[in-house]
């Protein structure tokens, strides 16, 4: 990953106080870090292409939208994995999935329109894979930001 300059530190910095709503708003957001919009464009791009950033958009909060969503786990052997990836990846629901070095290695999230299609989501993967399914409900919500020195 390229390192990053301070002007990235500071886009990097100001975008984990929100994004502005407005009519240009990387004009607007620009114009708070002293540069030009197309050069805050360009270096979006940049950091997204890089791998900097893996993405770049809003974060909803599901259950104000009357949604859900959890995390979830299952201990699946190597020579299993890839197979049962691919069949909890195949569901829509599934926000994503990934490897950890623990006895419980696959991690995914389920994110769908109400609690109870949470739970069948749940339920479906553990029968289509033949591994419980343990769930991680959030208890509290912790934001924790990342503000890079300059």
């Amino acid at each position: 990953m390229p390192a990053l300059d301070d002007l990235d530190r500071r886009i990097l910095n100001r975008l984990q106080r929100g994004f502005p709503v407005s009519e240009r708003p990387y004009l607007e957001m620009a114009q708070e870090l002293g540069i030009g919009e197309e050069e805050l464009i360009a270096r979006l791009r940049s950091m997204l292409a890089e791998g900097t950033l893996t993405r770049f958009g809003p974060l909803y909060q599901a259950e104000r939208l009357g949604g859900a969503y959890t995390l979830a786990a299952m201990q699946v052997r190597e020579d299993q994995y890839d197979r049962i990836a691919r069949i909890v990846n195949a569901y829509p629901e599934v926000a994503h999935n990934y490897r950890r070095e623990h006895a419980l290695n696959m991690w995914f999230v389920v994110a769908a329109a109400s609690p109870a299609t949470v739970s069948r989501v749940l339920f479906e993967i553990e029968r289509d894979c033949g591994h419980p399914v343990f769930e991680f409900r959030k208890l509290r919500e912790y934001f924790v930001a990342l503000d890079l020195p300059l």
